[in-house]
């Protein structure tokens, strides 16, 4: 009878109980899936937070990259991992936000299929003008447009990515007439912007950097709501004078739908540790990008609302879903 009470009194303490994970996590090696080939900013941002994750939370912390089908492979490896908090996704606007706008079909829900944790940085476009281009400014740049017979060509990473969707915004927003040039990724649609086989391109900041400061390109506007530190005396586009016209590309750490809450504030608390210090700033200022932060619920917000945004664009340039 007494160990028939004592039964009775564990099991019910059990069910009123925090989950196990909650006072354990975490107690074994946390990977965290990078849906692109080594090397690209995403994957170098990931390493910094896996780096500081590891010290602060006294567990190994390692990336993994799944790169493939438009960051789709590593991101439906996430959604369909277990919710315990071992398997992370560490990814950008492009695969989380602008995909699901231009691909038909995919493997998870681009929203419902994650659970935000932390928005750690984000880097602006830059509006970079090749040999061809004579105009100094963007006033002067969509007036040069609009006198070329035939309007100005632009290049982009390829149909449907975040620097095709913009171009067609900024279409939209000046009157420019521009012409499409779709590459297969920023490498090759740069050389040929320094090249002079195509007028303009909105590249990531960082990637575009080496040429303006050697001089081959001309930075005219980037995109954020404040000049780049690293490109000091360019305007935004709304000192440009193109009102209502910011894009970022970002990057922050989610995990698979359904994971704990106390799981995601322990990633959060240390992550937000992390990006208050000056080495970790430092370090993404170098890669041409700022330090956001917030709460889980800020991230899940402007998740939405980007979703929304690159789906309007994507319908502003014609593009349906293949």
């Amino acid at each position: 009878m007494l160990r028939s009470r004592f039964f009775a009194i564990g099991l019910i303490a059990s069910l009123f109980a925090s989950p196990a994970v909650a006072d354990s996590y975490p107690s074994r090696l946390i990977t965290i899936i990078v849906p692109y080939a080594a090397g690209g900013s995403t994957d170098s941002t990931a390493r910094l937070v896996a780096e500081g994750l590891s010290a602060k939370l006294k567990q190994s912390v390692i990336v993994e990259n799944r790169p493939g089908a438009a960051g789709t492979i590593g991101q439906d490896t996430v959604a369909r991992a277990k919710n315990d908090g071992y398997t992370l996704l560490f990814s950008a606007a492009g695969p989380l936000a602008i995909t699901p706008s231009v691909v038909a079909q995919i493997p998870y829900k681009p929203f419902e299929s994650f659970r935000p944790i932390k928005l750690v940085a984000s880097s602006p476009l830059v509006l970079l003008a090749g040999p061809r281009v004579k105009a100094e400014s963007v006033d002067a740049l969509i007036a040069e447009a609009k006198k070329r017979d035939g309007g100005l060509t632009y290049g982009s990473f390829g149909n449907g990515s975040i620097s095709h969707l913009i171009t067609e915004r900024f279409k939209a927003a000046t009157g420019a007439p521009l012409v499409h040039v779709p590459y297969k990724g920023s490498s090759p649609a740069l050389n040929d912007l320094v090249g002079g086989h195509i007028d303009i391109m909105f590249d990531v900041l960082v990637t575009g950097l080496p040429q303006v400061q050697g001089g081959k390109l001309r930075a005219l506007a980037v995109t954020s709501t404040q000049r780049s530190k690293l490109l000091p005396d360019v305007p935004t586009m709304a000192e440009a004078g193109v009102k209502d016209f910011t894009a970022d590309t970002w990057f922050g750490l989610l995990a698979p739908a359904g994971t704990d809450d106390a799981v995601v504030a322990t990633l959060s608390s240390a992550l937000d540790e992390l990006i208050a210090k000056p080495a970790f700033v430092e370090a993404i200022h170098l890669q041409g990008a700022v330090v956001r932060g917030g709460s889980p619920e800020d991230f899940a917000a402007f998740f939405k609302a980007e979703l929304a945004k690159w789906r309007a664009a994507a319908e502003l340039a014609g593009i349906k879903p293949q």
